[in-house]
Order: C-alpha cells, then structure tokens, then sequence
C-alpha cells in the first residue's frame, strides 16, 4: 500500500495534539495535585470519605484511574468489533472523544469536597481518552506503508508532546495569574482543557478517511465483540514473536504507564517537591520526550525495534531504581516535613485569631513561630537541595524514554501483527493488553502504598514487571533469530 497524503497524516496526528492534553495536564500535573491538595484541604486529612469508605487521597486516585481503564478494557472488544465491521471507526472515536472532553470540563465542579463528582468526572475524562485511542491506533496501518509507520507513529507523538506543552504553559500562566485564587485556577485550566480537546479534534475529523466495512454481519454485539478477542488471540498464539512481544509489552507496560501515571503525586507527597518546581519540571519532561520519540524512532532503523526496545526497558529499571533510593532518602526527612507543617498550621491559626488579640500580642506570637519556622525550613534546605536534583535527573531519564518506548511499541505491534482489514480488532487487542496493564499497576501501586504507608514499596513491584518485560523481549529476539519474520 501507499501512505496517506500528507494532508491525511497531519491531519491524523493533530489528535495527538487534541488529546494530549489530557494526559499531561489532567493525569499527569494539574489534577493529582489538585486532587490531593482540594481534599486534604477541605477533610483536613489525607483520608477522606468515598462511599461509606475512608480512604488515602493518593490511593483514591490510583484505584480511580484502574477502575476507569478497567471499564474501558472490557467495553473494547464490543465496540471495535462494531467499528471494524460497519467501517465506522471516526463515529465512534468522536463519541469518545466528546464524552472525554465533557468529563475533563466537568472537573471545574469538583471543589475537594465531593470527591464522589470528582472521580466520576475523571473517570469519565479516562474512558473517554483511552476509549478514542484505539480507533486513532488502528487508523495506523490504513494511512502509513509498513517502512513509514515508525516515522508517523513519531510524528503523532511529537504533535501530542508539542500540543501539551503550549496548553502547560497556558494553564501555568493562569495559575500565576490568579496565584491568590490557586483552587480556581487549576478548575479554570480542566475547562480549558475540555474545550481544546473538542476544538483541535475537528481538524482530524475533516480529514480522516472513513474505514471501508470488512463485511457486515447482524450477530449479538457482545458475543461478536469477545469473539474478534478470542480470534485475534487464537491467531496470536500461532505466531510465537508476536506472542512473546505483546508479554513482554503487557508486563513493561505495567511499569511505564504507572510511572506515568503516579510521578507527581509520588513528587509532591512522597520527595515535597514544591509545586511550581514540579509543574515545570513536568513541562520540561514533555519538550525532552519531543526529542526521545524522534531520536528513538531513528535508532530502531539502525538496530532493529526489538533490540531498542530491550535497551529502554532496561533504561527504565535503572530509573526505578534510582526513584527508589531518593524515596528512601526523603523518608529521612519526614520529621523535617511534619514539624514544618505543624508550625505552617500553627501559623494559620494565629492569622485566624488576630482579630481577637492585642497588636503586641500577635506581633510577639506571629514573630515566635515565624522565627522556629525559618530555623526548620533552613535546617531541612541542604538535606532537600539533593533530593531535588535526583528527581530532576530521573525527569530527564523518564523525559528520554517516555515517548519513545510507546511510540516505537505501537509501530511495532503494527508490524508484527498480519495483513488484514480487521485492523481495529487487533488494535483492540493491542490496546486491551495495554488497559489491563495499566490496571493491575494502578492498582497494585495504590494498594501497597495504602497498606504500607508508603509509595517507596511500591517501586518495588514496578522494578520486577519490568525484568518480566525484558525477559519476554529477550525471548523474542532470541525467536527472530530463529526463524523469518517481519524486519522488526
């Protein structure tokens, strides 16, 4: 086949662009912020209520992101199917894409103190974003020839990576704009983020063509749906270097996505990273990775996917590993954190009471706990300065290599798996194993944090999907060299 035009592959990634934003700004900065920050303000705690249970706000927004993927997961294969079979893939991931937008936009209703609302409105955000993938996937192989995949699959991410940061830096100038007002300004930017979603997303609908029907067939939606799984399966256990990619992808993709998923709220409560520093460091993640999702796209022409592959996973232990020591470093810290908080509550409750007393009275205590309060903050200074650095570099390493293992991860799926029009059924289950992942490690690390009291242990967990991973991808390179198969 020949590629799109290039119209068309524009086009298509500027839903990298439209999209991309959810991810950076919602799951990624902005809201795990906000989410723990508006409900530990309003419940004066960490724990707070969710129907009838009291749970940790950082465990709460794990299990929330799992529960999301895990509806999505199981919806896939139904709706696929039905996409695949009446050529109707743009219907449906513009549904998907609407319903994402609405539910980013409804956010701005979540104040802290209805954490119900809030879950639901990011789970809805989730469904939504993760629900259009698999329809903007599989429109992959239809507009690209196999030899320009990786370089268009870079492509989207690249315009997601770049669309992202502009929306970052406009949500971080209203957030300095109205610094007196902090909870409104993060709302104001879920709104945003809601209306830039829907707005770029119509310049990919006017250009993508619309899927040509494998056949039409009037069968039970969910039998026909888990039916494609079942044949997709069957067909991938025939094909033993598919079969050993998509393992060891299921187990790496475990980690990445989670690491995704939980870096700020494991910056912000675990190392007490200031905000400001975070929200840029995040920023400066995003224009690294526009970098690594090229740089890696041309070392998988040179080397072979797999083989760089291997190299990333590997990559990403040492990441890990790291993010485990400086965990340990800032637990060290933790009478620093707590006494400094006392003495920042201490602080306020004065301000609350100034009315009452007398100038002299106020100006003696206000000067008393501002004076310890410098005193702490000066002591905990050169033990956080390094603490800071370290979170910095493993930024710059997950930056590298955040883009890049997903990208090149797609566009080798794409290459491995055979010729057909059923592309949104295996795309489907490409995106499924990938949900399932993302769910068993969402959920396994809210869960160990919650257990344990600590988001330390639950790196470890991470450190071992990924050799799982790597394992898997040995295998299938020790397979391609056993036997032909696609120049992967």
């Amino acid at each position: 086949m020949r590629t799109a035009s290039k119209r068309v592959i524009n086009g298509w990634a500027m839903y990298d662009w439209a999209n991309s934003v959810y991810n950076l700004v919602i799951t990624t900065t902005f809201f795990p912020i906000y989410f723990t920050k508006a409900t530990s303000f309003y419940f004066k705690s960490d724990i707070v209520p969710f129907l009838g249970l009291r749970i940790k706000n950082t465990s709460l927004y794990s299990y929330a992101m799992a529960a999301a993927y895990l509806v999505i997961a199981l919806l896939y294969p139904v709706l696929t199917s039905i996409a695949d079979s009446r050529g109707n893939k743009k219907t449906f991931m513009q549904f998907f894409c609407y319903m994402g937008a609405l539910g980013c936009s409804m956010l701005y209703l979540f104040d802290g103190s209805n954490p119900v609302l809030g879950v639901y409105c990011f789970i809805l955000a989730s469904m939504g974003y993760v629900g259009s993938l698999v329809f903007y996937n599989a429109y992959l192989p239809e507009i690209a020839a196999p030899e320009d995949q990786d370089r268009v699959s870079a492509k989207g991410y690249a315009y997601g990576y770049v669309g992202s940061v502009i929306m970052q830096l406009v949500g971080f100038l209203i957030v300095l704009l109205l610094k007196n007002n902090p909870f409104f300004s993060l709302r104001l930017n879920f709104l945003l983020v809601g209306l830039w979603w829907a707005g770029f997303a119509q310049m990919t609908f006017a250009v993508l063509p619309k899927a040509s029907a494998a056949s039409v067939r009037k069968k039970n939606v969910f039998k026909a749906g888990f039916a494609e799984v079942k044949k997709v399966y069957a067909q991938v256990k025939k094909m033993a270097l598919l079969k050993r990619f998509l393992r060891g992808f299921f187990f790496y993709s475990i980690g990445v996505q989670t690491v995704m998923g939980a870096a700020t709220i494991f910056g912000s409560t675990v190392l007490k990273l200031d905000d400001t520093k975070l929200i840029i460091t995040i920023v400066l993640i995003q224009l690294v990775a526009i970098v690594g999702a090229t740089w890696m796209s041309k070392l998988s022409a040179r080397f072979g996917n797999i083989r760089v592959l291997m190299g990333v996973v590997f990559f990403w232990i040492l990441i890990c590993i790291s993010a485990y020591l400086t965990a340990g470093q800032a637990e060290n810290l933790e009478p620093f954190h707590a006494k400094i908080a006392e003495l920042q509550q201490q602080k306020a409750d004065l301000m609350a009471k100034k009315a009452q007393m007398s100038a002299t009275a106020f100006d003696e205590a206000d000067a008393g706990v501002e004076g310890e309060l410098s005193r702490w903050e000066h002591d905990l200074a050169p033990h956080q300065e390094p603490i800071e650095y370290s979170f910095y570099l493993l930024a710059l390493g997950v930056g590298l290599v955040m883009g890049g293992i997903q990208s090149l991860s797609r566009s080798t799926y794409s290459k491995l798996m055979p010729e057909t029009k059923d592309t949104a059924s295996y795309f489907s289950y490409y995106d499924l194993t990938e949900k399932i992942a993302i769910v068993i490690g969402m959920f396994t690390f809210g869960f160990i944090g919650q257990v344990t009291g600590s988001m330390k242990n639950s790196i470890i967990c991470l450190i071992v999907f990924f050799i799982i991973g790597l394992f898997y991808l040995f295998s299938a390179q020790a397979k391609q060299r056993q036997e032909p198969a696609p120049a992967v």
